[in-house]
């Protein structure tokens, strides 16, 4: 069945993310060397299966999504882990499970569970369903991400919050029909805090130029390894600069972005699920690689296909509302 434009991009968000996680699963957590001497020269460039920990949590924000009717709030994303506990509880990481069990415990209400977690890109890579729902609107994504993803981080690991709103900024990007990658990159720090969010701005900023300078990937995954890594892979102040610098890197390139984000080592699903989000956004699933689209559509348990509509319906609703507003404020001119 033929899809419009925006059914495609969004298609091929999800398509991407899902790809991006699967091919990055048997590089996570090893050193780039590692992944060469296992893997060969070229690395990883190929997937199985449906992803890890990232597309689950996704899942769970797009139920979240489709629940509140396409207004999800931090309480409706609070509310998806209390739903998906029995099936995806084993998958959490521990700044997803200290959440959970503050809300289960009675401790704090959904708004203030993530005060005092410790860091990770457990929001920024599963955020991209904010994106879509805010297409073409990457300002607002980013408002609505900054309440979403309080769920997890705030305090101290706010910035992992903030690099949330970066990742659906981008994906909101993506969506317009002029975006090039530099116009998404830039984005996806131009509705950040200003002063809150200025160590991820800085450091996102100091990771690009290390792209520019380095030459080559496989340059800039050297220093960028020497002088980026964080004492834990998963946090945000080392996944999401590495995710933009690779994109421009590969100059938004959909199988480029996505091996070299596999294939970059330390935690390689969440770089390659976020950047998967973005291309596919970018590029749509028609700009994908056709034997990856194939293969994730032979797989019976995904049903993107299905979800697809949904989504686009609660885009145009979303847009009619905001139409409605402007013919308000207009009706008192």
């Amino acid at each position: 069945m033929a899809m419009d434009r925006l059914s495609d991009k969004i298609y091929g968000c999800l398509l991407g993310g899902l790809i991006g996680d699967a091919m990055g699963a048997p590089t996570e957590r090893l050193h780039y060397e590692e992944i060469i001497e296992k893997f060969g020269p070229d690395g990883v460039t190929d997937f199985e299966g449906v992803g890890t920990d990232d597309t689950a949590i996704r899942e769970q924000l797009l139920d979240a999504i489709f629940k509140s009717e396409g207004r999800p709030n931090v309480d409706n994303f609070a509310q998806s882990f209390i739903d998906f506990k029995e099936q995806n509880r084993h998958l959490w990481f521990i700044s997803v499970r200290n959440a959970v069990g503050k809300i289960e415990q009675g401790l704090e209400l959904p708004a203030y569970a993530g005060w005092g977690n410790m860091q990770s890109s457990s929001t920024a890579m599963s955020i991209s369903p904010m994106g879509i729902l805010n297409a073409c609107n990457p300002r607002q994504a980013a408002i609505e991400t900054m309440d979403v993803a309080s769920f997890i981080h705030n305090g101290m690991s706010g910035y992992c919050r903030d690099a949330a709103c970066a990742m659906a900024a981008a994906v909101a990007s993506a969506f317009e029909a002029n975006a090039t990658i530099d116009t998404v990159i830039d984005a996806a720090t131009r509705y950040l805090l200003p002063v809150s969010a200025g160590e991820l701005t800085r450091t996102i900023a100091a990771a690009l130029e290390l792209a520019a300078s380095a030459g080559s990937y496989e340059s800039f995954r050297e220093g960028y390894y020497a002088d980026f890594q964080r004492t834990m892979l998963a946090d945000s102040m080392e996944t999401i600069p590495a995710v933009l610098s690779i994109l421009k890197l590969a100059e938004g390139d959909p199988e480029r972005s996505i091996v070299w984000g596999a294939n970059f080592g330390r935690d390689a699903d969440t770089i390659g699920t976020m950047i998967g989000g973005v291309v596919g956004a970018l590029h749509g699933a028609s700009g994908l690689p056709p034997a990856w689209v194939a293969k994730v559509e032979a797989n019976p348990d995904v049903k993107y296909r299905e979800t697809t509509p949904r989504l686009a319906g609660l885009v145009r609703s979303r847009l009619k509302e905001a139409q409605e507003r402007i013919e308000a404020v207009e009706a008192l001119s």
